[in-house]
């Protein structure tokens, strides 16, 4: 009996331990929650680009465990809507993940702070643990609150990736641009750009100009798709508006193309920079300078002949540059200054190149040649008359002495074409200014370039007389036109004013201010302008 008993105990007992012993193994099927302890994210924030998606790189800490779903929840059990986790995979070593969350569209800006969730169900019981990473943030590119501008404006909004600055003419940072219409054109959702800064001497000064190139071509503030626009900044002058009337001028004029523009506000990175022009870029282009665009293939015949666009400007900082020496050019006994804007000066050919400076050669040759004026073999065999006559009027009616210099001077020559002037560019510099030009008693462009030549034929002066007078009824509403961007520019100037001084410019100018109305009042400064355009219309009519 004693024996018996023992032996039930001892049996007992093995019993016991072997079920002990079962319970602290813990196979491969073991549920998941058990094997799971941590996740570990590699950043504190992401940022998604509009539209977009962005990965994430984390760990757990048991190499082994397979994860079975993941979520990404704000902290209160919820998803956020702006984004959501579009999918996840294994990294390149045991243990590591990645995660890729996508932009949903639903909100422009946004910051939020969110964590990895891993939903675990326990086997036995059914019951749903959490094991959550720590907290990180996840941001959109737009990534500034928007500063309220209310000028009446369009207001342009630029936001670098990671808020980088722009400090470079010749490298792009990526960025994000979205432009509110102001209730007066259609707003421009957030789209992917680059933007680097722009200009020669008004890159010097501390209002910048910019370059915004788009990733894809849209239309912006109701003008034709393109991908490349620029950011006037006018800081030199104080009425804000040289380049906007002289645009308006030679909109009124039969030159093929003159580049739309709109007065903005421009907001970068968060910090309001003023008042801008958004102005379309001068491009080869069926919206802008529309002539055949070349190909490295196109050197012989017909097609070796066009289209080309031309830039005559001393700042000599072209790839493709050479000097003519016949001309007109103030202060400059080397010549008319030439360069190729396009072909582009990676793909432009050697051949393409000597046709070019081979065809102005022998342009300028007949312009000076004895026989100039021959209505078959003269300058207009070479010259598209009308466009050179519209051209000078231009810059004439606006006393802009750039032509005599000349800066961001254009001409375009197309396929079987003769040499065309335009399009207009960059009026600010001594624009409707009798400080810089003697344009209160005579004419400002009489001797630039080869006009100096031209004057010379009888016929061209009468041309250009004629021409004038046909477009003096027109050019007469000039003063009501700068009286409407008056009103459209008064509170704009209010808050660009508070920010920048064009005095300023006299850095650039042995101590003088350039524009002579920097140091007034941008109402004096419109007045100002006004007066100086109906003088100058009164001197051209005397002259010619």
């Amino acid at each position: 009996m004693q024996r018996t008993f023992r032996f039930l105990v001892l049996f007992t007992c093995f019993l016991g331990l072997a079920a002990c012993s079962k319970q602290e193994i813990v196979p491969e099927s073991k549920p998941a929650e058990v094997r799971l302890r941590s996740i570990t994210v590699s950043q504190s924030s992401l940022v998604l680009p509009a539209g977009g998606s962005a990965e994430l790189s984390f760990s757990v800490k048991d190499p082994a465990f397979e994860i079975p779903s993941l979520l990404v929840e704000n902290g209160n059990g919820k998803a956020p809507a702006a984004f959501s986790l579009e999918s996840f995979r294994r990294g390149g070593k045991e243990g590591e993940y990645v995660a890729v969350l996508k932009d949903n569209k639903v909100e422009e800006v946004y910051s939020t702070q969110v964590c990895l969730v891993v939903p675990l169900k326990n086997t036995q019981t059914g019951q749903i643990s959490y094991v959550s990473s720590l907290f990180f943030v996840v941001r959109s590119e737009q990534q500034h609150v928007r500063v309220s501008v209310n000028t009446g404006l369009p207001v342009v909004y630029v936001d670098t990736e990671g808020g980088k600055g722009v400090y470079s003419k010749t490298e792009y940072v990526p960025a994000s641009l979205y432009i509110n219409g102001a209730g007066k054109y259609e707003t421009l959702q957030p789209v992917s750009c680059s933007i680097r800064g722009r200009g020669n001497t008004t890159w010097t000064w501390p209002k910048k100009p910019y370059l915004i190139k788009l990733e894809e071509k849209a239309s912006v503030l109701g003008m034709n798709k393109h991908k490349r626009w620029v950011l006037l900044a006018n800081f030199m002058d104080r009425s804000l508006m040289r380049n906007l009337v002289s645009m308006k001028v030679a909109s009124l004029t039969s030159l093929d193309w003159t580049p739309g523009c709109v007065p903005v506000e421009v907001v970068l990175n968060g910090k309001h920079q003023g008042s801008y022009l958004l102005i379309e870029q001068v491009r080869v282009d069926k919206h802008r300078v529309n002539i055949t665009e070349m190909k490295p293939e196109d050197n012989a015949g017909d097609a070796l002949t066009g289209g080309y666009l031309l830039e005559l400007d001393f700042h000599y900082d072209n790839e493709f540059q050479w000097t003519d020496p016949r001309g007109h050019c103030d202060g400059m006994s080397r010549g008319i200054p030439f360069a190729v804007k396009s072909p582009d000066p990676e793909e432009i050919t050697l051949s393409q190149k000597n046709y070019i400076k081979n065809y102005i050669a022998e342009v300028a040759s007949t312009i000076y040649g004895e026989n100039f004026a021959d209505p078959e073999n003269g300058y207009a065999k070479y010259l598209d008359v009308d466009s050179f006559v519209d051209y000078w009027i231009v810059y004439e009616v606006m006393c802009n002495h750039e032509l005599r210099n000349p800066g961001s001077v254009f001409f375009h020559k197309d396929r079987g074409g003769k040499l065309t002037a335009g399009p207009c560019w960059d009026f600010d510099w001594g624009i409707l200014s009798f400080y810089t030009s003697a344009g209160e008693t005579r004419l400002v462009n009489g001797k630039a370039i080869w006009y100096e030549r031209l004057f010379q034929d009888p016929v061209f002066a009468e041309k250009v007389k004629t021409r004038f007078y046909e477009l003096l009824p027109q050019l007469e509403t000039i003063p009501d036109y700068m009286d409407e961007c008056e009103a459209l520019l008064t509170e704009s100037a209010k808050l660009n004013f508070k920010l920048w001084n064009p005095a300023d410019d006299r850095s650039q100018n042995g101590g003088n201010i350039i524009n002579g109305d920097e140091n007034l009042t941008f109402h004096e400064a419109v007045e100002r302008l006004k007066y100086n355009y109906k003088k100058h219309l009164q001197v051209i009519q005397a002259q010619l």
